[in-house]
């Protein structure tokens, strides 16, 4: 059974009008955090009817965790070769307009309970297993344990992230991400 060029239109209106609700509300929720937006901001800055957030998304949960694939999730998923290779891509995923959702959310992201708490703990846990993968493939030292070098690093790189959206002109993203590098280096990350 083929498709007709009308179900073919359709299906792209349902994909642009999906990738408008998640635009408008990635730059909400990295505005106004997550409690304090409302589908009728969503619509009116997406230009998309209120209801067809619950169709695409279910709930605003179900929108918040298609905001976090979409701003945090997909950059990050390519498995980096090299250190240097893994630093370029958390400079640019850092430097991204959206990434600002990562540090805005923060605050709700403390209180059990709250959607953000949930994606950035199941968030956190990730990516801690992907380093944590990434760095056993080196030779590290015999005190050293990829799982906890892993959570090193990941507080490192949120640390970065977030005193660089406080204060982007005391921190140079190039020259920091150079020294976690060397630190890296020094116990066997190339």
């Amino acid at each position: 059974m083929t498709s007709t060029p009308r179900a073919g239109r359709r299906a792209e209106t349902t994909q642009e009008s999906r990738r408008l609700l998640i635009t408008a509300a990635t730059e909400l929720f990295a505005e106004r955090g997550y409690r304090q937006t409302t589908f009728e901001d969503i619509a009116a800055r997406s230009g998309i009817s209120r209801g067809s957030i619950p169709w695409h998304f279910g709930n605003k949960e179900g929108l918040l965790g298609a905001v976090v694939d979409h701003a945090v999730v997909r950059p990050l998923a390519g498995e980096p070769d090299t250190l240097d290779e893994a630093l370029d891509t958390l400079v640019a995923f850092t430097r991204s307009p959206s990434t600002k959702l990562f540090a805005t959310l923060v605050g709700e992201a403390v209180e059990p309970g709250s959607a953000p708490h949930k994606w950035y703990a199941d968030l956190h846990e990730s990516l801690r297993r992907r380093i944590s993968t990434w760095l056993g493939r080196a030779d590290l030292p015999a005190d050293v344990n990829a799982d906890e070098l892993a959570t090193v690093v990941l507080g490192a790189v949120v640390g970065i992230h977030m005193q660089w959206r406080i204060a982007p002109d005391a921190i140079d993203l190039n020259r920091t991400y150079d020294t976690l590098g060397a630190v890296l280096r020094s116990v066997g990350i190339t």
